[in-house]
């Protein structure tokens, strides 16, 4: 099966079988819309939607996540492209970057392509890179982001708590915006520790100058009280499903972006 999937995910991209979903984050204070992430699909012809936790693996084994990576970033700035010419302005738009693709020379001058080709503003457009590659190779990863903050382009740190970095190199990272792993925000409740964990990672974010943001809320519950924890914004279920672009009209409408978030 491994070999399988290898061998198509090989050609997925020349046959139109990837495609970007796109899930709404708000702003935590009045539900208005923030941004989107864009989040990688893979539709295969003969065993239909595979998951990302499965084939991404095999991707970043194999090398393929380069072309891949490539491709996501592309059709991410086409995406916001599109969106301006449809009239809904400079919207924001987030993108997962691999420790493959950080490593990849020629991360850089995709970027500058994507953003040329398509004539987006660099800083709509937002890597999210997770907290266990941020710190895989640290001085490396200080120069190669360095170079990505010269362009513009924003950056986030994506599943924080879940590793184990050092306050000394978090400070050195010019970074914009710092997620909330989604595991402590789950079933979150007054009093718990994960809500301890949650209030101390926004304390931490925003005392490095960060916007902070929670992935992975679900319910009334926990937007009120990441709310008054002073959490900046929410992903979630809760507000939106990923959904395929064409599928995002309300939530682009200036006048329908705004989603009731329960006091």
């Amino acid at each position: 099966m491994r070999l399988h999937l290898e061998s198509s995910l090989r050609h997925a991209i020349e046959l139109g079988e990837l495609t970007l979903v796109y899930q709404p984050y708000v702003e935590a204070q009045d539900g208005t819309l923030a941004g989107f992430e864009g989040l990688l699909r893979w539709n295969h012809p003969e065993l239909g939607a595979i998951s990302p936790m499965q084939f991404i693996p095999i991707a970043e084994e194999t090398g393929l996540i380069v072309p891949i990576g490539a491709w996501v970033i592309e059709q991410a700035c086409a995406q916001m492209a599109a969106w301006r010419a449809e009239g809904y302005g400079e919207v924001q738009v987030s993108i997962n970057l691999s420790a493959v693709q950080l490593k990849h020379a020629g991360l850089l001058q995709c970027l500058r392509d994507s953003l040329a080709r398509h004539a987006i503003k660099a800083g709509r457009l937002e890597l999210e890179i997770t907290e266990t590659t941020l710190m895989e190779s640290v001085e490396a990863n200080l120069l190669t982001l360095s170079a990505i903050r010269e362009l513009g382009v924003r950056l986030s740190i994506d599943d924080f708590g879940t590793g184990y970095s050092s306050l000394n190199y978090l400070n050195r990272f010019a970074l914009d915006r710092l997620k909330i792993d989604r595991s402590f925000v789950h079933d979150m409740v007054e009093g718990s520790t994960d809500f301890a964990i949650a209030k101390a990672i926004i304390g931490l974010g925003h005392t490095l100058g960060l916007r902070v943001v929670a992935e992975g809320v679900e319910t009334e519950v926990e937007a009120r009280l990441l709310r008054t924890a002073g959490c900046d914004e929410f992903q979630g279920f809760f507000f939106a499903k990923p959904l395929p672009a064409a599928e995002l009209g309300a939530w682009l409408m200036p006048s329908l972006s705004r989603v009731k978030v329960q006091a």
